[in-house]
């Protein structure tokens, strides 16, 4: 989800009407290429054990015929084959309605930049890395592909009513942040962890975070930092769940009822919350003293 103010209100130079542009793969440096192999790599060694099963296995549609950055083309045509799904090259970050519309109708937008060797751990504007590693193999996924083309039609909806703010915050907590209660234990799924080599541990392991069970008004209440690891995981039963209460709910009563209510921060814990860890907040309380 997009999380800053847009400078452009129209497509730069050559964009399409839709602000898509070529990806350009063979602009590509040797560089470029090899910094992607070193996150994908390292995050390969990382993840099982601690992400989602489904996300393990939507990594695959990524093994493409050559190493380094994806070609798109080669990509999409691979997701297209699993879900319908296709990804799509943008400039930077595209107006709401935009990226609302690419989603609803299975285009997923990606930046085609990314980071340098320097940026490895942590890079505020998310790169090709971050969207396609991040969200493509979730994407792979038949009923994680339905929730997003449903949330691209409710987030279409969401800017009739206003309601941008409360919708994000539910993108915030599951597409890029959120954890699952499997089998095995509970797992990241969000794009922001499983790109991430330092999230990606501190959001199972670290005792400072609130672990809640997912409920979709409490999510839409509260607020989020982009800016350091969270305060605060969702953590969703089953993605069918989580499909199965975003297409059965009606939205408009419940952005009123949010209107009605304060928003709560992100260390926050109600009495009715199903807590599964209780956090510390002792990461969040060191930050804030440096």
């Amino acid at each position: 989800m997009q999380t800053e103010s847009h400078v452009l209100d129209k497509p730069p130079p050559g964009a399409a009407d839709d602000w898509t542009i070529p990806q350009d793969w063979e602009r590509y440096t040797e560089e470029e290429h090899a910094t992607w192999d070193i996150l994908f790599d390292r995050q390969r060694r990382q993840l099982p054990g601690r992400a989602s099963e489904r996300f393990l296995a939507g990594v695959d549609v990524l093994k493409l015929s050559r190493p380094g950055i994806p070609d798109f083309e080669e990509l999409s045509a691979r997701l297209m084959d699993a879900t319908g799904w296709k990804v799509v090259a943008v400039p930077g970050l595209v107006p709401d309605d935009v990226f609302f519309d690419h989603l609803a109708n299975r285009r997923f937008v990606a930046g085609n930049f990314i980071r340098r060797r320097d940026q490895l751990d942590y890079l505020q504007e998310p790169d090709v890395f971050h969207d396609v590693f991040g969200h493509v193999p979730m994407l792979a996924d038949p009923t994680f592909a339905d929730y997003m083309a449903a949330y691209g039609r409710g987030g279409l909806r969401a800017l009739e009513f206003g309601a941008l703010d409360h919708l994000a915050r539910l993108y915030w907590y599951t597409v890029e942040f959120g954890l699952i209660a499997e089998p095995d234990g509970m797992r990241i799924y969000g794009s922001g962890i499983v790109s991430s080599h330092g999230e990606s541990v501190f959001a199972l392991d670290d005792p400072s975070p609130n672990r809640i069970a997912f409920d979709l008004k409490r999510v839409m209440r509260t607020n989020y930092r982009i800016d350091d690891y969270q305060q605060v995981y969702f953590v969703i039963p089953s993605f069918e769940e989580l499909l199965r209460v975003t297409v059965e709910t009606d939205f408009a009563p419940l952005y009123a009822e949010l209107e009605r209510e304060s928003d709560l921060g992100p260390a926050d814990v109600l009495p009715e919350d199903v807590v599964l860890t209780a956090g510390t907040q002792d990461y969040a309380r060191q930050k804030a003293a440096e």
